[in-house]
């Protein structure tokens, strides 16, 4: 084989490898393609998880302004039942005082 023929050889197996190179960029592109169908689908897709990404900042916002809600009734309600208590231990230790009252009395008349 003398330089000439090796040349063209060369050629011809570069320009074989670039038309299957070319072929196989083509048929890529061409799997991997994405249709007007499927952009559509997309984004049909993108609007629900946004209408979903609304929908559970909502449900967080109402659960924040419910739980605030509960803890106010809640911290309302120990405020009453320490109240409670108080009026209690005030009426124990009155009810303690009229009976000592009415023992002293009946002692003293009996």
């Amino acid at each position: 084989m003398n330089r000439t023929e090796f040349i063209i050889a060369t050629a011809v197996i570069l320009f074989v490898a670039f038309v299957l190179g070319w072929f196989a960029c083509w048929l890529i592109h061409r799997l991997t393609r994405v249709t007007r169908a499927e952009m559509g689908e997309l984004e049909h897709m993108a609007q629900q998880l946004h209408d979903a990404e609304e929908a559970r900042d909502s449900a967080i916002t109402q659960l924040e302004e419910r739980e605030a809600a509960l803890i106010a009734r809640l911290s309302q309600t120990a405020s009453d039942l320490h109240a409670a208590r108080d009026e209690l231990r005030e009426t124990h230790a009155e009810i303690e005082e009229l009976r000592s009252y009415i023992n002293q009395k009946l002692a003293r008349n009996g």
